[in-house]
């Protein structure tokens, strides 16, 4: 089945996508590839990288900056909105529901031995209420699309989700290199997505919070992947970046060190991982946490966000159970569709994937990444049968799911432009008051081609991604196919060398 073009349907450029058509015909390769190692530049000297300590030698990176924005229609994008409120409102109530009175457990709808002995169930969250009652302020919730109106949620993002700075510096880095070509569209903006997310935060300040909170981000360290996007976020929500040795705790309630002396922290943004965050109640070999956080944050002294435990919502496992949560809690039907997901711990689906591995993503139910997974069109007889040899010793670690024919957009490419396939991750901000979700998100790509794996540790890369308020004067003529294999043909010869 060929994957769903979103910039060129049935040989007629899609409405949203006229601005861009107009564009590519009239640049040139040289432009586009000039435009390429601007952006190269422009990220390497202002250090956007990502940490690949699988690769060897210099563990920091650029993830691919792709020039060729990616486009999305306003109507689009409002329905993506309405059900990407509705599922992190389920999620949330799920989280809810399972560390106080397991009402979802008890009516049979979810095997309660999925939850309670999940490796991301927290018992020291039972019976308690976090702030506002929110466990999941910060979501990243990634969506594949099939074909016009067919998007999926490929999978939850509710622990400590990545990737809202390259969001941010992509758009940054279009304004910068393509002034023109963005002024002459009205595109949605998420520059202001910082100061949602301190709205947010401070909306959950704890009950014991007198004035006006302060708030830090809690960061492992520099050595963490990711460590550039929590320096980047404190620095533009104008609040402190903090490792666990900057923070301690007195009579309940967390200090941070200053040169001034000891200052209350009423919210954490915390990007530590739940096991190293307290080593007086995980992991005690932890050098990353703060000892006596989870005292101080059950004392209703602190805030924590996301919540510790929250990761039993995003388990693979759980995942195919999200519709009938929306169901179970909110009383209305699925917005947003789930992928079908066959469940290895079952009998009868574990025989199913073993007998169509050739035709299935098969995935660890708590990888992440892109690691564990094996992608059956695309894998050898031999790493087939050691997944399917994993799959029999542990049956209840894997989950397959049939091989989507991933959207494409045009992608500028060693051999030129091209069509590679995408997803995309909005991030949703739940707070006391409000669902916040700044238009678009972080569009990841595969750069490889025929790969459907996008993850930047596995070599994908990033785009741009526009939220039209309005779409773009239509082409003065449509491009057919013939007209686009010209023009994309014209291109390759021109890139295929020095890219």
């Amino acid at each position: 089945m060929p994957a769903f073009d979103e910039m060129n349907e049935g040989g007629r450029i899609r409405p949203a996508y006229a601005g861009i058509a107009r564009y590519l015909e009239a640049a040139g390769g040289s432009e586009l590839e000039s435009k390429r190692r601007e952006a190269e530049v422009l990220f390497r000297r202002i250090g956007v990288t990502f940490a690949v300590y699988t690769q060897g030698g210099d563990p920091e990176r650029l993830i691919p900056f792709d020039v060729i924005p990616r486009v999305i229609a306003r109507a689009e994008w409002d329905a993506l909105r309405r059900g990407l409120e509705q599922r992190v409102r389920a999620l949330n109530a799920f989280l809810a529901d399972i560390y106080g009175p397991r009402r979802i457990l008890q009516a049979g709808l979810i095997p309660a031995e999925l939850v309670l002995k999940n490796e991301g169930y927290r018992e020291i969250m039972e019976g308690f209420t976090p702030p506002g009652g929110v466990y999941t302020v910060i979501s990243g919730i990634d969506l594949v699309r099939t074909g016009p109106e067919e998007f999926f949620v490929l999978e939850d993002n509710c622990r400590v989700p990545s990737g809202v700075s390259y969001m941010l510096e992509n758009r940054e880095a279009m304004m910068r290199l393509l002034p023109n070509l963005c002024a002459a569209h009205r595109i949605a903006p998420v520059s202001h997505y910082p100061e949602e997310l301190l709205e947010t935060l401070k909306s959950l300040a704890p009950p014991a919070c007198q004035g006006e909170p302060t708030v830090v981000v809690l960061t492992p360290g520099p050595f963490n992947s990711a460590y550039y996007e929590h320096s980047f976020l404190a620095d533009e929500m104008g609040v402190e970046l903090v490792e666990g040795a900057d923070l301690f705790v007195r009579d309940d309630t967390v200090f941070m060190r200053t040169t001034a002396g000891p200052r209350r922290v009423d919210v954490i943004y915390r990007r530590v991982d739940d096991e190293f965050l307290d080593p007086q109640v995980f992991r005690p070999d932890s050098m990353l946490g703060v000892p006596g956080l989870m005292a101080a944050y059950r004392a209703g002294r602190v805030t924590l966000a996301n919540a510790p435990g929250a990761g039993v919502a995003d388990d693979k496992a759980v995942y195919p159970f999200v519709p009938e949560m929306i169901r179970f809690y909110l009383s209305e039907e699925p917005i947003l569709r789930n992928v079908p997901t066959y469940m290895c711990e079952r009998e009868e689906d574990r025989a199913y994937v073993l007998d169509h591995m050739g035709d299935l993503v098969v995935k660890l139910a708590r990888g992440s990444g892109g690691y564990g997974m094996l992608v059956g069109p695309h894998s050898t007889a031999e790493q087939r049968a050691d997944f399917a040899a994993r799959i029999r010793e542990k049956p209840g670690d894997y989950i397959a799911q049939p091989t989507l024919a991933l959207s494409t957009v045009p992608t500028l490419c060693e051999s030129g432009m091209a069509p590679r396939h995408v997803d995309l991750r909005p991030f949703i901000l739940f707070g006391r008051d409000q669902v916040r979700i700044v238009p678009g998100g972080l569009t990841r790509v595969a750069l490889r081609e025929g790969s459907l794996v996008v993850n930047s540790s596995q070599g994908g890369g990033t785009k741009d991604t526009w939220v039209l308020e309005q779409d773009p004067p239509p082409m003065s003529q449509s491009i057919g196919p013939e007209g686009m294999a010209q023009s994309m043909g014209g291109m390759t010869q021109s890139l295929g060398k020095g890219v």
